[in-house]
């Protein structure tokens, strides 16, 4: 755990300076692109998404802006996932067969409910990619890593310093396949400092404006987690005070990475 008010630590062969996965907390990632796109005048939020991925339909209604909300209407997930390796078959070629049926995936109309989706985000790394006619990963250091001078941050970590859970003996549990068409969603890789370097970045010095419209927010509380197979994340920062926290663990429950998190944010307001 990394926070502002108690140094960090490491416990359970966690290491703050190896890369990690950081599942949807690469949302924040895509989000801030499509922010600084907006601002230098590459694209608007309000763009229908037709207008960025010409496979897509005309007439869904879904803009820019509600993949970034969450109020497309796609579902969660995109349909055709495997059950061991889920995402393993959501590469480009199968993403580019469901843009082309796009408007009978909603679930919803867009804009008038927030749910969570995942298949969204991929649509929106996708535009983005599409606009710029650049892969994804070049625009997160271009827009949002340089700016920040956070660099270990990556879809493709270093073998020899990459932590991943461990099972049976101490073998390396196997992650998910994450670097096709989910990576905008949630397929990045950091080390812990460099995550908690992105979320003062973006949060409390907001070196690059107003946050993202990815970031979570419950009252003051602005926040994103994220989970993959053996991961967990919990980042989240009371920008008005600069209290801040990051949890990273392997194993375990999501949840209890949330409220590990969450509590450890209570506690350092309450002692203000």
């Amino acid at each position: 755990m990394l926070s502002s008010s108690a140094p960090p630590f490491a416990e359970g062969g966690h290491d703050p300076d190896r890369f990690v996965e950081i599942g949807s907390f690469t949302k924040v990632l895509t989000g801030t692109v499509l922010a600084r796109m907006t601002a230098a005048g590459l694209l608007d939020l309000d763009d229908p998404v037709e207008r960025r991925l010409g496979r897509v339909p005309a007439g869904t209604g879904i803009t820019l802006r509600h993949l970034a909300e969450h109020t497309s209407g796609l579902p969660r997930l995109p349909p055709g996932l495997s059950r061991r390796d889920p995402y393993a078959p959501f590469d480009e070629d199968a993403l580019s067969a469901l843009l082309s049926r796009l408007d009978s995936l909603t679930v919803r109309p867009a804009g008038q409910t927030e749910e969570y989706s995942n298949f969204g985000y991929a649509v929106l790394g996708a535009a983005l990619a599409a606009a710029a006619d650049r892969p994804y990963e070049e625009l997160v250091r271009e827009y949002v890593l340089d700016p920040l001078g956070v660099h270990e941050v990556t879809a493709h970590p270093p073998a020899d310093r990459r932590l991943c859970a461990t099972g049976w003996f101490g073998r390396e549990r196997t992650p998910w396949t994450m670097t096709g068409a989910i990576l905008p969603a949630g397929g990045m890789w950091a080390t812990p400092r460099a995550t908690a370097d992105l979320l003062t970045g973006l949060l409390l010095d907001r070196t690059l404006g107003s946050p993202a419209l990815s970031w979570q927010s419950a009252g003051p509380l602005k926040w994103h987690n994220g989970a993959t197979r053996d991961a967990s994340v919990f980042a989240g920062a009371f920008p008005e005070t600069g209290r801040w926290v990051l949890v990273h663990r392997l194993g375990g429950s999501s949840d209890g990475t949330d409220e590990a998190g969450v509590e450890h944010l209570r506690r350092a307001e309450a002692t203000t």
